[in-house]
């Protein structure tokens, strides 16, 4: 029995083998295996994700992130002796102005100027805040920043992934398009637009919000008791079409699920923040953990999350604790595959 009030990460630690890691991800894009599993049982059921519509409704809704990944990584030098530099942006925090992890963090000092792609981006820091990710100023030689930055930039793909990217595009969902994150939301990798058709003709509705994943997604829990985690924040859009579709889908007795923790928290958060489903902006650090009273969701389509993350955490407030790591424990035994490039569960 999990004691709620004096969790620790520990307890959310499970024995996964290196090579369950995915470093590529699964073509076509749908053919990623289906772990459903019954949220009052814990039943495990497996199939592909192909076949999800067999466990959807006419009436369900699905709600999506449709943040788009920025090829955020970039390779660059320092202005006035040439030595290299490597920027990760973070956070847009105005106008050709970022926060950015960057390494070696030593030449990253406010003043210095670097330059990226032959001259194509350059940046200067301005200041270095607590935790040492910098803020710089861009300019662009030509075009918009944005596109300067499809031009030199890499996806910054999770450390866990060795393996190079041939196609940035998959690491982006078939239907992204809010230019944002540093991070994909992985369970909408799945998807494919013929699927998605395919679910609205059956009578399913599909809505978008939007939550632009930030590097903390991906952050280490380093306190071992997990009340003392802090959450990074995020940005977070519900727009008004999304907000009619949620409630009109609630009144009618259908079922709301949720594709992956980023749709999640989004609705959470609104929900949390308002008492209510509303047209709404804004950032949200909202932890969920097991305790934690959903206010929206119905069902949960998501991937296999790293041991001891604020991820798995998630889940297991939804599922269970006990069916949680149950299910992880088949997941292994079953040789499914892990993280971002990895298998999809879907619990409701």
């Amino acid at each position: 029995m999990l004691d709620l009030e004096n969790m620790k990460k520990s307890d959310f630690w499970y024995d996964l083998p290196q090579e369950l890691i995915a470093q590529t991800p699964a073509e076509p894009r749908n053919s990623s295996r289906l772990l459903k599993i019954d949220r009052q049982t814990g039943r495990c059921t497996h199939d592909h994700f192909y076949n999800l519509k067999d466990y959807l409704r006419p009436g369900d809704l699905l709600v999506v992130n449709d943040s788009r990944v920025l090829p955020a990584r970039i390779y660059g030098e320092k202005a006035d002796n040439g030595s290299f530099i490597e920027f990760l942006l973070v956070e847009q925090r105005e106008e050709n102005v970022w926060e950015i992890l960057c390494r070696p963090g030593k030449k990253a000092k406010p003043g210095t100027r670097f330059v990226f792609g032959g001259g194509l981006l350059s940046a200067v820091i301005t200041d270095v805040l607590e935790d040492g990710n910098r803020i710089a100023r861009f300019e662009c030689e030509k075009g918009s920043f944005f596109s300067a930055l499809d031009k030199i930039g890499q996806m910054p793909l999770p450390p866990y992934i060795t393996e190079k990217l041939k196609d940035k595009e998959r690491y982006q969902t078939v239907y992204s398009n809010e230019p944002g994150s540093s991070a994909a939301p992985t369970a909408g990798l799945h998807f494919t637009k013929e699927q998605m058709k395919e679910i609205e003709d059956m009578g399913v509705g599909i809505a978008y919000v939007t939550l632009h994943v930030g590097l903390g997604t991906f952050r280490p829990v380093k306190e071992e008791k997990v009340l003392d985690h802090k959450m990074h924040r995020e940005h977070y859009e519900l727009p008004e079409r999304t907000a009619e579709l949620i409630n009109k889908t609630k009144a009618n007795g259908g079922r709301v699920i949720a594709v992956g923790t980023t749709s999640c928290r989004t609705l959470e958060s609104v929900a949390t923040f308002f008492g209510q489903i509303k047209p709404c902006e804004g950032y949200t650090d909202i932890f969920i953990y097991p305790g934690y009273e959903f206010k929206v969701l119905d069902g949960l389509i998501t991937n296999f999350h790293l041991p001891e993350s604020t991820l798995i955490m998630l889940v297991s407030a939804f599922l269970g604790y006990d069916k949680t790591m149950a299910a992880y424990r088949t997941a292994v035994e079953e040789r499914y595959r892990f993280f971002s490039f990895g298998d999809s569960m879907f619990i409701s």
